[in-house]
């Protein structure tokens, strides 16, 4: 098999070490009288990373441990290092794709080599980028152009609190530095990645690229954007626009959650996630300009990490999709696109794959249409978990159109395949025409690897006969003429190679030099195999006690004296029918010139590949395939959208008007057929113009329409679970699980299931009988949800409950602190962590373990836990994606004495968990952090901690002015800006609790006082709530009268929009709903009158909040205008619709709300009140209807719709007597139009909207302005689209509202940060310890950066005081403050300059200008002369003083201008300069938006040995 750069198992473990060792190494030769030359080279370390140049006998290998490179010239016989490189530093050896002559030595650092003379020399070269470490990026490093070999890509990383990745490219070949082309992303890749693939324009083939970047460092893959740039993406003008745009995948308009792309041939792929679900999209095109989303059987969605794209041919995409529920025992069915990759139709069902999502599928290399896969033949009972998979070999000789099975003689014989690699390269086969090998057993289907022995076949597969008994590697030579084989072995006891020249038929055997005997890892031999020598690479001695590693090499140059004569060849057809006739694909028959098997002679023509002869064919039904918007249906292909008419046509209203347009059929593009008389299928037929226009919508009844369902049982509560689709995936399907129940005695009813928001709702079957005492959705992926028992059996669906499959715990789960038993992962949706309650007599705990295939196997985590999360995800690269954290016992007991500890594992069960805290009361996750709370026994309060990447926690440092000497609860409040919000109590009286919100900078470690007196209840729940969907907006309720003693708690509302650096009372409405004037009235907001909210202590239902994510800018709440919160039963109901600047009053009474169309339909509804009727607007509250659901009262208890508020249709929840009910409001016939969004505003549905910071005129928050789209309030029209993606950014100047109070300062009564009497401030010659590349720091000033701000210039507060530069770095300090020589001659000679020449024209005026200066002339009295050396040298000397103090701020500004300007120089781009291998918080601190950026003086970071910081979006108390 060929070294194509693929590492087999055997020697993937050897990739990754890397240690440095000493090589010594020896040769043995053998010649063999009618045998090959075998060479052997020992070596200490193993070899690894094998690589032929192509076309050549040039090989280079890696050593393993010790990194040197090693080059041949002769195919494996000599060895030598390669010159020219630092060894030690090498970690990556990269070939060029595309050019056979380059390859690449990559090291950690931004330093690399390069050759372009296959090794013989080698040259640096500078990435300006430390090489990348993400999972995305290892092996992916580089990417090349298909046909410009001096364009690459290169992804580095760029470190500063945390590392992410960015790109580079050079269009030269590395001559020059690379340079920047994009941060924040997650791969980047040229469009013309592949020789077949092309945009169809020659200068978007040479530069067009695509990115896929991460909307933010700490962002889920569903915010990822596709974006695409033909200037590198740079600036084209002037004006500084980077030169980007995002195609439109979704044919109108772009999609949001791209997280890979992937060439294959003439196509490109974009995998698209979304929120919610694990369902993933797939858009394709041929030339990146028109992109067709994949349409794909219903019953084979696509699903992430459950996909494989299968090696293609030129006209169509072959995927495997997972199709199994057991995932440990996993089965795909194979699928097969049309020929532009839009519809894909089922090949074969039950295809092998194992967990690593490998597919036992393998085209035979170069022949169209034969493939081999292995299908899994008992599939039902594997399915049902009974048997283990009983496979059988098939082959296709006709595209996938038919399989049939692989025999030698009559019996059958099954081959291991790709899930079973035990070599590099193809499996099966390689360019030798027709010639496959393969390790199997005859019989009924296939066993165990070490049963097998060696299959050949010479004719693509239609024949077989065995070979060597055993499994063995094998290689093909000389096109076929040489079968190579070694015997595969699980110890090191082989001692000759077995070889055929005659396709199989007879084989001989060469012994290894010296009676060695060896452990095989790899055989290869040239990519083409054309050549005589082949590569084997091998141990000897004991996996534990190796006596050395060799890199073999067997030549069979000069067995054979004579070349192949045109005798000794023969023409072979690669397909023919049973009759022996040449068959055709793809309109063609294909034929190979080969040499015969008997005849005794060499081709040796080296690196000649074999080429095919094409003889076209008549066209056949075969050749033709449904046309564009038609879809195969049988025999037929139909229409599915509307026919395109010819230009000019259709131009009247005629009814009887028509044209000629496609048959529905086309040729396959690519298809070479010959064309017989007589019609085709694709012949054009007469079409009405009424076929060419749109099928119209089903058109709006301009009417609401509602649908009632009583649930029988005498409930009077519901519990309910929306499984709510991912965006891209939606169709209709709008399901939620329902149960009643009694809530005096919990008795619980049936659970029930709707598709269609509750106009239909079915009994739920589950496969078994154990009754269901909860149901729990997967908190990240909506589509599934869990029914617990209290026995060992948990019931599941995956599908939003189309399906039911369950699976069994080891241990039931622990009833009696109510704490789920389930654990779920962000991304990996077959992760689960159980907690089952196990007893040995009377003593019961909790032991914690980990399936990785959704119940089918189970790995003890820990006995004896309080809880286990997964921590690890996708979204923080700064952390390992398979971490778990738990909080155990630190013993195995329950003695009153054992503690409990916080424990880690990144990779579990590979690595065991470590202790990472002692003396643990709880921990929470919320965002990026993970907040532990400890015990101080000896002071009997309670500790807080923080970590960002699950192993180093950092202690909490409060304002010192913040005294609580006993500090009995924290509550971790929703900290989903980059910083955690703390609520710590600070009175603990019973009904008169309150704390403040204490805020952390940025690994949250670090925290000041954001606000004080905020309300919390008896269960510290608090009176917080963010606005969701915009940036830094929350409500809080403070307590007004904290000194009142035992009185009742009077609550005030406060909002801030800078994330809690500032705190301002809501301002009232003037009116209320009946135009009444309020009792009071503030324009801003004050003390005596403001509107007040009632808070989520208050909340019923605490999942019910009051702004949704995708209604952005809207909030509803419940309150009063007054000086303080009245009573919730005399509240009215308000909103907002610009987040929280200005607030309307919009029903009397207490109402409740829900959001649909993303906030253009509003309903209300009143509470727990007898009503017939609801309340709705369509203009976002400007106007309110009421429409009347039921002829009787009814009571409604709440209102629900989907979490993303996309719906139309609304769930209205309550009970009508004693029966409960619900009803579907339907408001999707009020319109069929999708609202349109167009960049002339006038013709737009649209409108841009922003939210605001209240007191900046700029219209900035955060220091930016994001826009969104927002639906004209006058249009009738719905969104098909979400709303909440940013439709553009603009960055602002900083100001005041972009900085917060530093630690030990507080604010001031005039807006300033003052110092707290008797502290100091931080030092901040910390931040140079933290961040060893700064270079100065500024003196205190008291004010820090908000962490969400990404503000540039202007007026930046924390710089506002003298800089000093950092210890160490003085000589940068002078030269980024200092000034050049031409700047110092400037600022020098021409202020002295201009001083000179004031003095002198002041002593040339000294008389005659000014009145001679004031003399006194006293008659002719004399007086000074002016010439005279005592007053001439004295006013020159005094005017020049004078001139240059008046040049002073002259030269001030220009040593700050040229000083400024050097250091920006030495900072270089944002986010670039100087980077450091995982340095944890020793790097420099982000500067921009693509570098994550806030700047100097930011929040401070963890020390490496405190390292770094997670989350979940709900509160946790700990």
């Amino acid at each position: 098999m060929r070294a194509w750069g693929a590492s087999g198992p055997a020697t993937s473990v050897w990739a990754v070490i890397l240690l440095t060792t000493t090589l010594l190494w020896t040769a043995t030769t053998v010649h063999a009288k009618d045998g090959p030359t075998i060479v052997a080279t020992k070596f200490e370390t193993p070899p690894t990373n094998l690589h032929y140049f192509e076309d050549s006998n040039v090989v280079l290998f890696q050593e393993a441990f010790g990194r040197t490179i090693w080059r041949s010239t002769d195919g494996g016989a000599t060895w030598k290092k390669a010159e020219g490189i630092d060894h030690e530093k090498a970690v990556a050896l990269v070939m060029h794709q595309y050019d056979s002559n380059r390859a690449y030595v990559l090291t950690r650092s931004s330093h690399h080599w390069r050759t372009h003379d296959r090794g013989e020399t080698w040259q640096e070269f500078f990435t300006d980028a430390y090489l990348s470490d993400s999972r995305d990026a290892i092996g992916q490093w580089m990417k090349f152009h298909a046909t410009d070999p001096n364009k690459i890509l290169f992804t580095g990383m760029e470190c500063q609190a945390f590392c992410e990745d960015l790109v580079m490219y050079t269009d030269d070949g590395f001559e020059s530095d690379a340079k920047f082309l994009r941060g924040s992303t997650q791969g980047c890749w040229w469009a013309k990645s592949s020789p077949l693939f092309s945009t169809g324009e020659d200068d978007l083939d040479a530069q067009r690229i695509l990115c896929i970047v991460r909307g933010d460092i700490f962002s889920h893959q569903a915010d990822n954007r596709l974006l695409i740039s033909d200037n590198y993406f740079s600036a084209k003008g002037a004006d500084g626009v980077i030169q980007e745009f995002e195609p439109d995948l979704n044919g109108d308009s772009p999609v949001l959650g791209a997280v890979r792309i992937v060439e294959v041939k003439k196509f490109l792929l974009v995998a698209v996630a979304s929120r919610n679900t694990a369902e993933m999209g797939l858009f394709v095109s041929d030339d990146t300009l028109k992109w067709h989303r994949a349409v794909f059987p219903h019953d084979h969605p696509i699903i992430e990490a459950s996909y494989t794209v299968l090696e293609s041919t030129n006209y169509s995409i072959q995927i495997d999709v997972l199709a199994s529920k057991q995932i440990s025992n996993p089965m795909g069915t194979l699928l097969t696109s049309n020929s532009n990759g839009t519809y894909f139709t089922r090949n074969a069902e039950h295809v092998n794959r194992n967990s690593d999502a490998l597919v036992d599928f393998e085209k035979v290399s170069n022949i169209q249409g034969i493939f081999l896969l292995n299908q899994v033949d008992n599939w039902e009972e594997v399915e049902a978990g009974k048997e283990h998979k009983k496979i059988k070999t098939k082959i296709t000789f006709d595209d996938g159109r038919t399989f049939e099975s692989i025999k030698t003689g009559d019996e059958e014989i099954h081959l291991h395949s790709v899930t079973e690699m035990n070599n590099v390269g193809l499996v099966y086969s390689s360019p030798a025409p027709g010639l496959v090998m393969g390790n199997g057993n005859d019989g009924g289907h296939l066993k165990g690897y070490w049963d097998a022995n060696l299959y050949v076949s010479d004719d693509a597969g239609r024949t077989w006969i065995e070979g060597p008994k055993g499994p063995h590697k094998y290689e093909f030579g000389d096109q076929g003429s040489i079968l190579l084989a070694v015997k595969d072995s699980k110890k090191a006891d082989v001692k000759e190679i077995t070889y055929s020249l005659d396709h199989g038929k007879k084989w001989k055997t060469a012994e290894l030099p010296d009676d060695m005997s060896i452990f095989p890892w790899t055989l290869t031999t040239t990519q083409d195999s054309t050549s005589l020598k082949f590569v084997l690479t091998a141990r000897k001695g004991s996996v534990d006690d190796p006596e050395g590693f060799y890199v073999i090499s067997i030549d069979f140059e000069g067995l054979h004296e004579d070349k192949c004569k045109e005798s000794d060849m023969e023409d072979w057809y690669a397909r023919v029918d049973d009759d022996g006739k040449p068959s055709c694909v793809m309109g063609h028959t294909q034929k190979y010139h080969r040499r015969k098997k008997d005849a005794t002679c060499f081709i040796k023509e080296e690196f000649k590949d074999p080429v095919p002869e094409f003889t076209p064919c008549e066209c056949t039904d075969a050749d033709f395939e449904c046309d564009f918007n038609f879809v195969r249906d049988g025999d037929e292909c139909k229409l599915a959208a509307p026919i395109t008419p010819p230009e000019g046509a259709c131009k009247s209203d005629k009814p009887d008007e028509s044209f000629k347009g496609s048959s529905g059929w086309r040729l396959i593009p690519g298809n070479e057929c010959k064309r017989s008389g007589g019609d085709q299928k694709d012949k054009e037929k007469e079409w009405k113009c009424s076929d060419a226009k749109s099928p119209p919508t089903t058109p709006g009844s301009n009417e609401i329409e509602h649908t009632q369902m009583t649930f029988k049982g005498g409930f009077d509560r519901f519990e309910k679970h929306y499984l709510e689709r991912g965006e891209i995936n939606r169709d209709g399907d709008e399901t939620i699980i329902a149960r009643p129940y009694k809530a005096i005695t919990g008795e619980l009813g049936d659970i029930f299931i709707t598709h269609d928001h509750g106009k239909n709702w079915t009994k739920v079957k589950l496969p078994g009988k154990e009754p269901v005492y909860s149901v729990v959705t997967h908190p990240y992926i909506k589509d599934m949800a869990f029914f617990l028992t209290r026995e060992n059996k948990v019931f599941y669906t995956l599908d939003h409950g189309q399906h039911f499959d369950y699976f069994e715990p080891r241990y039931p789960p622990d009833l009696t602190f109510g704490r789920g038993p389930l654990a779920f992962h962000p991304d990996r949706k077959d992760w689960l962590i159980w907690h089952g309650k196990k007893c040995v007599g009377n003593d019961c705990h909790l032991e914690a373990s980990l399936s990785k295939d959704r119940g089918d196997n189970w790995e003890t985590i820990r006995r004896y836990v309080k809880r286990c999360e997964f921590t690890g995800s996708s979204k923080y690269r700064f952390r390992n994606e398979s971490q778990i954290v738990c909080l155990a016992r630190s013993r195995e007991d329950n003695d009153d004495d054992n503690s409990l500890q916080i424990l880690y594992s990144d990779e579990f069960p590979k690595n065991k968990l470590n202790v990472g805290l002692e003396n643990v009361i709880d921990f929470a996750t919320m965002a990026e952090f993970i907040v532990v709370a400890t015990e101080n026994k000896t002071a009997k309060s309670l500790n807080a901690v923080a970590s960002i990447n699950g192993r180093d926690y950092a202690p909490a440092h409060f304002p010192y002015n913040f005294q609580v000497p006993h500090t009995t609860a924290y509550t971790v409040l929703d900290s989903s800006t980059h910083a955690v919000n703390l609520f710590v109590v600070t009175e603990e009286e019973e009904n008169r609790q309150y704390g403040s919100i204490l805020k952390s900078n940025s690994n949250g470690t670090s925290y000041v006082l954001s606000v004080a007196g905020v309300n919390c209840d008896n269960g510290y729940f608090v009176d917080f709530e963010k606005m969701l969907g915009v940036e830094g907006v929350a409500l809080v309720n403070t307590v007004a009268n904290r000194d009142g003693g035992s009185e009742r708690k009077q609550l005030r509302t406060k909002i801030t929009h800078n994330d809690g650096a500032e705190w301002r009372f809501l301002p009232p409405p003037e009116r209320d709903v009946e135009d009444k004037e309020f009792s009071c009235y503030s324009k801003t907001g004050d003390e005596s009158c403001a509107l007040h909210i009632h808070g989520y202590t208050e909340r019923v239902d605490h999942r019910k909040t009051y702004s949704s994510e995708s209604a952005i800018g809207i909030m509803f709440g419940i309150g009063n205008v007054g000086p303080i919160l009245g009573d919730a039963k005399d509240a009215d109901t308000f909103m907002t619709t610009d987040a929280g600047i200005s607030w309307k009053m919009v029903k009397k009474g207490s109402w409740t709300w829900s959001f649909g169309d993303q906030g253009d339909i509003i309903v209300l509804a009143q509470r727990n009140t007898q009503t017939k009727s609801v309340s709705y607007s369509l203009d976002r509250g400007e106007t309110w209807k009421d429409y009347t659901f039921s002829e009787n009262e009814v009571v409604i208890t709440d209102i629900t719709t989907l979490r993303s508020v996309s719906s139309r249709n609304f769930l209205l929840w309550g009970h009508q007597g004693d029966r409960l009910i619900t009803v579907n409001l339907d408001f999707s016939g009020l319109t069929s139009e999708p609202c349109k969004y167009d960049e002339d505003e006038s013709k737009s549905d649209y409108v841009l909207w922003s939210p605001k910071h209240p007191s900046q005129k700029d219209g900035c928050l955060f220091g930016h302005k994001n826009f969104y789209l927002r639906k004209k309030t006058d249009r009738k029209c719905y969104n098909p689209n979400d709303l909440r993606q940013l439709h553009g950014v603009e960055n602002c100047e900083c100001t005041r509202e972009d900085y917060e109070c530093d630690y030990n300062y507080e604010m001031g009564s005039h807006g300033q940060c003052k110092l707290v009497d008797g502290l100091q401030p931080l030092d901040p010659v910390l931040a140079c310890k933290e961040d060893p590349d700064q270079i100065e720091y500024f003196e205190p000033s008291g004010f820090r950066r908000i962490p969400l701000t990404t503000c540039k210039n202007g007026f930046e507060a924390d710089k506002a005081l003298q800089s000093h530069p950092c210890p160490g770095h003085e000589e940068e300090f002078e030269k980024a403050h200092g000034i050049s020589g031409v700047g110092l001659f400037f600022a020098i000679v021409v202020p002295i300059a201009f001083a000179s020449a004031v003095g002198w024209w002041v002593y040339r005026n000294w008389q005659s200008k000014f009145g001679q200066f004031g003399q006194i002339r006293l008659g002719e009295q004399g007086g000074l002369d002016s010439d005279s050396p005592l007053v001439k040298y004295p006013v020159v000397a005094v005017s020049a003083v004078v001139a240059v103090i008046g040049a002073m701020p002259l030269l001030i500004g220009s040593l700050w201008r040229t000083g400024k300007s050097a250091f920006d120089r030495v900072r270089g781009r944002d986010g670039g300069g100087r980077y450091s291998w995982l340095r944890g918080g020793s790097q420099r601190r982000f500067t921009t938006r693509d570098s994550f950026a806030r700047g100097r003086g930011d929040y401070a970071i963890v020390d490496e040995d405190e390292g770094e910081l997670l989350g979940d979006d709900s509160d946790d108390e700990v």
